[in-house]
């Protein structure tokens, strides 16, 4: 097998994607944050000290997406044309699922760009309300789907 990311002196490099088609590509993402029910109603009420929790994670998550070059090496700087988030209440956790959805036409995938939003925006959940509960677990972070390029498309069962 040979590894993509190591040139023939294995010694690391970006992959050359010049030759590759532009199509579509679409990458959605998600993961969990739990957190005790105090932390939880902060969020619901909107009495965190440090502002709206959820929409500062929004915000965060996005861009999360698209500094994903400068946090993980290797990965082609992208123009994202569009990063699309969505947050789901579990009281019965309690905590929240949030989702981030990357899109683009270019010659790469964009995975993880939705992987590192989902990433960046639960840690910023976790920042805002870890004067109330440092217990938080953040879990689950994982690809729901993608579409696009030569591999194909994959969806989670």
């Amino acid at each position: 097998m040979t590894l993509t990311h190591l040139d023939e002196n294995d010694k690391p490099k970006m992959v050359d994607v010049s030759s590759k088609d532009d199509t579509v590509r679409i990458a959605s993402a998600s993961g969990i944050i739990s957190m005790s029910p105090e932390a939880y109603k902060a969020v619901i009420e909107s009495s965190a000290k440090k502002g709206p929790v959820l929409q500062t994670a929004v915000i965060s998550a996005i861009q999360g997406a698209k500094k994903t070059p400068d946090l993980i090496p290797m990965c082609h700087p992208l123009m994202l044309t569009s990063v699309k988030t969505d947050i789901k209440e579990i009281p019965e956790l309690p905590g929240f699922k949030l989702y981030v959805t990357t899109k683009l036409r270019g010659k790469t995938g964009v995975e993880m760009e939705a992987l590192t939003g989902v990433s960046v925006g639960l840690l910023t959940i976790y920042d805002m309300l870890k004067a109330i509960d440092k217990g938080m677990v953040i879990e689950k972070i994982q690809l729901e789907s993608k579409s696009g390029g030569k591999s194909g498309d994959f969806k989670r069962d």
